[in-house]
């Protein structure tokens, strides 16, 4: 199934939940936030979370700095 990820498209096995398509992209779960359709997904709703084939995820991290 296809999916984007910050506007690129992927192929992901639509039996993973939000957590492990994160994973199997490289995408470390640590100092980020997730939105699905510019709705923002709780970390705890992550491994509940599947995804619908054209499904637009953002993943926003979190940046240190000043």
């Amino acid at each position: 199934m296809q999916i984007y990820i910050n506007r690129e498209p992927v192929e992901v096995n639509p039996k993973l939940n939000l957590a492990e398509i994160l994973e199997s992209q490289g995408i470390l779960l640590q100092g980020i936030a997730v939105a699905i359709s510019n709705k923002v997904v709780p970390r705890a709703a992550w491994t509940a979370t599947y995804l619908a084939e054209g499904a637009n995820v953002t993943v926003i991290s979190a940046v240190c700095g000043g």
